[in-house]
């Protein structure tokens, strides 16, 4: 018996792993798919900092009717999996209270304070570099109205999280991204954005310096006993452990409620194409905000994608949204090919109120919980490493404040 176990490989599992090898504990990461393209790989690369306000607010209830009316827009339902959605559902529309949204945004903009800084020693435990990048954001919105509509959310940014942004005019916003083209009314840039060059480069490099310590396994079972808690696999294998990070996307809820706890985590899942050597230069992300969708530029190749879907985990991928939202970013960059480039579906493990799970088994301090990051999971994951060694340390806090499983109980 030694060491801490990690259950789960993306970017928050191995941004843990990470932090923990370079403070000298034994790790040892269990990932059920190592091959497969995670959520925290084929996201837009944006570090986003701004993007403290959750997703359950009262703008985007009123337009989720117009949303579900187009099968192919911002967001989508599988009618035949909303039973099995219902208790998420009705916990997001609870979160959607003024009073709520104002302290999951201070909870969020508290987490953001220190996120560059985590990521910049992170990059240095890890060994990587180089891949960091300030180049701001664009929000570009087809109407005033539209516009108008986002005022409140920036503002409340601003204020919680100190976070300032710049209305432009169309003319303005073309200056700046020179092959951003047809109709739209209002721009917003935000200079706090950062990127990574590859989002999938970032795992790899995270995933390299863990070496043999990335073993392939699916997590059966976590048992908890007096001489320690035992990883127990899907092919039956066991192995006991000191601690345990339980970091596994929306698997994790399994994970807990075989150890006596309930969440309620379902997957946002999003699409995307990305097309090498687009004939599109973009300075920056340009945020589509009235499709929920964003052009992204990547060492990759130009990233088309977000919206969300609402679905089952193993519901298959319906990649239709991905090349709607590739003719629609059409409107806007015209030299982007009708063709080409490669279509992906990822699952973003999503809590209803968007904080994710970040802190100690309430019962058992020896297993700690990392989870449910939703769309922030590669801007938050080296502020959830450093959170997690804390929980993890003998001497390290015990209260994780509004990131506790405690509010789901």
């Amino acid at each position: 018996m030694a060491g801490i176990a990690i259950l789960g490989g993306g970017v928050i599992g191995c941004a843990i792993a990470a932090w923990l090898a370079a403070d000298g504990h034994e790790v040892m990461v269990y990932e059920r798919r190592p091959e497969d393209r995670h959520a925290s790989a084929g996201n837009a690369g944006m570090l986003a900092f701004p993007e403290i306000t959750p997703l359950a607010r009262p703008g985007v209830l009123r337009s989720v009717p117009r949303w579900l009316m187009d099968p192919l827009g911002p967001l989508a339902l599988r009618w035949r999996d909303l039973p099995a959605l219902t208790p998420w559902l009705l916990r997001f529309l609870a979160a959607a209270r003024t009073e709520q949204v104002e302290r999951s945004t201070a909870a969020l903009g508290g987490l953001m304070r220190s996120a560059l800084d985590d990521h910049r020693e992170l990059a240095r435990r890890a060994g990587l570099n180089g891949h960091l990048r300030q180049t701001g954001a664009i929000d570009i919105y087809d109407t005033e109205a539209s516009f108008q509509a986002a005022l409140p959310e920036w503002e409340l940014r601003r204020r919680l999280g100190g976070h300032d942004f710049e209305p432009l005019a169309p003319d303005h916003a073309r200056e700046l991204v020179p092959d951003l083209n047809g109709g739209f009314a209002r721009a917003v840039l935000c200079p706090a954005y950062w990127m990574v060059d590859s989002p999938l480069g970032v795992l790899q490099g995270l995933r390299r310096g863990l070496g043999d310590r990335l073993v392939t396994g699916a997590v059966a079972a976590v048992e908890p006993g007096a001489e320690g808690v035992t990883i127990r696999l899907a092919d039956g294998t066991a192995r006991a452990f000191d601690r345990v990070v339980v970091s596994a996307g929306v698997w994790s809820r399994d994970i807990v409620r075989g150890l006596g706890l309930k969440v309620p985590l379902e997957t946002e899942r999003g699409y995307n194409t990305t097309i090498p050597g687009a004939p599109v230069t973009l300075p920056m992300p340009v945020v589509f905000a009235d499709h929920g969708f964003v052009a992204s530029p990547l060492a990759d190749g130009l990233r088309i994608g977000g919206a969300v879907e609402l679905a089952a985990v193993d519901a298959p991928a319906n990649l239709a949204r991905a090349r709607a939202l590739r003719q629609k970013a059409r409107r806007y960059l015209p030299a982007i090919p009708e063709t080409g480039g490669t279509e992906w579906m990822g699952r973003r493990p999503s809590t209803p109120d968007s904080l994710p799970v970040i802190g100690p088994h309430p019962r058992d301090p020896r297993i700690v919980l990392a989870f449910g990051h939703g769309h922030l999971g590669l801007t938050l994951s080296a502020t959830t490493a450093r959170l997690a060694a804390g929980f993890l340390s003998a001497n390290g806090p015990a209260d994780p404040g509004p990131f506790g499983i405690e509010r789901f109980q």
